[in-house]
């Protein structure tokens, strides 16, 4: 087995045009769709890191921030950034473009899944290591890491916990 794989080897974005199925009455997206599109965006970079098949386990907190309209662009960018001995971390981030605007992107939301990756008989099974070869991979890295538990650390003060 591998003993580490580097952190773009994972690296996945996706794309979609927002279309009237998956708008609410207002011609926004459905935040079912917007979290589906997530799932399958993180389960792909987890799939690609692993090298075999991997399942959802959780997903963290997610908040909507700016609406995404009909006609509109979502932009999925998902990446691991640490691993366990069987569980994949991904963040997977959300975007929007309009298309008569060109490259002008706004965040619309953001979430963490773990995935277990999983052998052919459905059992969980070992993962490499997170390799980071570049600065901007260490970047990557240290970015998810911080804003993960800023995230945490934020969940759980609104708690009192």
């Amino acid at each position: 087995m591998v003993e580490s794989t580097r952190l773009r080897d994972s690296y996945t974005e996706m794309t979609e045009v927002l279309l009237p199925n998956d708008t609410n009455n207002f011609g926004r997206a459905l935040g079912g769709a917007v979290l589906h599109w997530m799932d399958i965006c993180g389960a792909i970079a987890a799939m690609r890191f692993a090298n075999r098949q991997c399942v959802t386990a959780a997903m963290d907190h997610v908040e909507f921030i700016t609406p995404i309209e009909q006609g509109e662009i979502v932009v999925l960018e998902g990446y691991v950034y640490e691993t366990g001995r069987t569980s994949l971390e991904v963040v997977v981030d959300v975007h929007a473009e309009a298309p008569e605007v060109g490259d002008d992107r706004r965040e619309t939301t953001s979430s963490f899944f773990t995935f277990v990756a999983i052998d052919g008989e459905g059992r969980p099974t070992p993962v490499p290591d997170v390799s980071c070869e570049s600065d901007e991979e260490h970047e990557l890295r240290d970015d998810a890491i911080e804003r993960r538990q800023s995230r945490r650390e934020a969940l759980l003060s609104e708690t009192g916990d």
